[in-house]
C-alpha cells in the first residue's frame, strides 16, 4: 500500500501554519508528531525501510532533540520541563536502540510490544507535558 501523495504536502503546511499560531512547546509537539509519522511510515510500509527512510526517522527525532535543547523552562515550571527532557531522551534512546532495530529485523511482535507499551506511555507523557508547558 502506498502512502497518500498529499501527506507530505499536508505535513509541510501544518509545519508552517502551526508555528504561526502556537507557542514554542506546541511547535515542539508538531515536530514530535512529524518524527512519529516518519517512524510509523517505516513500520507500515515494508518498502519504506530503506536507508533514506531510516535517516529521515533519525533526523526528525534529532530535530526534536535540538529544538528541545534550545528551550528554557517557563517560569515556575522547571520540574515539568526537566521531566519532558528526561522522558524524551528515554523515548528517543529506546526508539533508536530497540524499536527501530526490531522493525528492521522484522521482529513484528517485539516492535509492537515496545511501541504499544513503554513508548506509547512516554510519548503520551511528552505530549501532555508539552501542552502543559505551553500554557
Amino acid at each position: 500500500m502506498k502512502a497518500p501523495r498529499f501527506l507530505p504536502v499536508l505535513t509541510l503546511l501544518l509545519g508552517v501554519a502551526l508555528p504561526l499560531a502556537a507557542g514554542e512547546f506546541a511547535v515542539l509537539k508538531s515536530e514530535t508528531e512529524v518524527a512519529r509519522k516518519e517512524l510509523v511510515t517505516m513500520v507500515l510500509y515494508r518498502e519504506k525501510r530503506t536507508p533514506e527512510q531510516q535517516k529521515l526517522v533519525k533526523d526528525t527525532a534529532n530535530a526534536v532533540s535540538a529544538h528541545l535543547a534550545k528551550l528554557k523552562a517557563p517560569a515556575g515550571r522547571g520540574p515539568q520541563f526537566k521531566e519532558l527532557k528526561e522522558t524524551w531522551e528515554a523515548f528517543k534512546h529506546t526508539r533508536e536502540t530497540e524499536l527501530v532495530p526490531a522493525i528492521l529485523a522484522g521482529e513484528k511482535e517485539k516492535a509492537e510490544k515496545i511501541a504499544a507499551g513503554i513508548q506509547k506511555v512516554r510519548l503520551e507523557r511528552c505530549y501532555a507535558l508539552m501542552l502543559e508547558l505551553d500554557k
